[in-house]
């Protein structure tokens, strides 16, 4: 008959299969973080990508205007990073156009924004800028920078004066590996809408369509 002795566990033997179980646990997160970080760029990138393709096709389907709004972490009372969606009703006779209505705002992950890294190539998309500024619309327009771009009707890209506004906005991890970066361009002309990712080719970074 076997002695009660001999069975379960001793408490030595217990703590050190919960250590090696916690240094299991600590190795994976370690190897998995920097997936899970380029997660985060991933989604904010797919939401961009989702709300300018999305409200261009409400624009076309609805016969409206519509706004695309960037807005980089900071600013204002959101800290996060936003896109903010905005609908333009149309004029009744002769008076002004009524104010912008809100219709969806989406926040990206905390550690991403719309932001350049030293580093970015010079050789923007689309030859859209230089890789300075992070929301880059307007084109072919003088002045500083739009943030915004309104889709119209015919699903082309303008801005409030019904010029047309081609563009780029750039999402980063700034604390992060800058070739983690993508980049979004739109062509104001046909509403074309692009995404891309910062590749190493030999020549060092550029950017490559997705």
């Amino acid at each position: 008959m076997a002695s009660r002795k001999n069975i379960g566990f001793s408490l030595l033997e217990l703590l050190i299969a919960v250590s090696c179980g916690l240094i299991l646990s600590g190795v994976t997160f370690m190897a998995l973080q920097p997936m899970l970080l380029q997660a985060h760029v991933n989604t904010a990138y797919e939401t961009t990508l989702m709300v300018l393709r999305n409200t261009r096709n409400q624009a076309i389907t609805q016969g409206h205007e519509y706004y695309v709004t960037f807005t980089p972490a900071g600013v204002g009372q959101n800290p996060p990073a936003t896109i903010l969606v905005q609908y333009q009703p149309p004029a009744v006779g002769n008076a002004a156009a009524p104010p912008l209505q809100q219709v969806l705002s989406y926040t990206l992950p905390k550690d991403v924004d719309f932001k350049v890294q030293a580093g970015f190539p010079a050789n923007a998309p689309d030859n859209f800028g230089a890789g300075i500024n992070a929301i880059d619309f307007g084109q072919q327009l003088a002045g500083e920078p739009f943030n915004f771009v309104v889709f119209m009707p015919d699903g082309s890209a303008q801005d409030g004066n019904n010029n047309l506004n081609s563009g780029i906005v750039y999402i980063t991890r700034p604390s992060g590996d800058m070739y983690t970066s993508k980049a979004v361009t739109v062509m104001g002309s046909t509403g074309r809408i692009r995404g891309w990712y910062l590749g190493r080719p030999a020549g060092g970074a550029a950017w490559e369509q997705q």
